[in-house]
């Protein structure tokens, strides 16, 4: 009885954390999209040269419309395929030029990683899930034949 208990528990877990990689999923699409909207709602446009290229983040720098050199400590929206000392088209937002993406690159480049994260999430939830409940059965079966 105690197994059905743990088994349940262990099946809710596992919901829950589907969910809240599934909300990242969506995250994954609408921050880029809401960064896009902003960026489109009061432009600018610049040559930006690439300052550094790391693991999370490409940073560049860029001189605004007013002459301003600005260096976005987040780094670079969009920055596949860049390298160091690489000069680049880029658009930002004026009300906030930390947001800069480069120019011609859109939101809709995030779908692919997204859906890839959602079928390889949707892929672990299932097999733990049969996990979960082949266990659970042997377990039942073993309990139920021992006298």
């Amino acid at each position: 009885m105690e197994w059905v208990r743990l088994r349940r528990r262990l099946q809710q877990l596992l919901i829950a954390v589907y969910i809240a990689v599934m909300l990242g999923v969506v995250a994954m699409v609408i921050g880029p999209f809401l960064n896009d909207r902003t960026i489109a709602d009061n432009p600018g446009r610049a040559l930006a040269q690439v300052t550094n290229v790391g693991s999370f983040r490409t940073t560049v720098d860029y001189q605004d419309g007013n002459g301003i050199f600005h260096s976005p400590e987040t780094g670079l929206i969009y920055p596949t395929g860049l390298g160091e000392g690489q000069r680049v088209w880029v658009n930002y937002a004026k009300s906030d030029p930390e947001l800069v993406k480069v120019e011609g690159r859109t939101w809709t480049l995030a779908i692919i990683p997204a859906l890839s994260v959602g079928a390889v999430a949707t892929a672990v939830a299932g097999l733990l899930w049969l996990g979960v409940a082949r266990i659970g059965a042997r377990f039942e079966r073993t309990l139920s034949s021992t006298p």
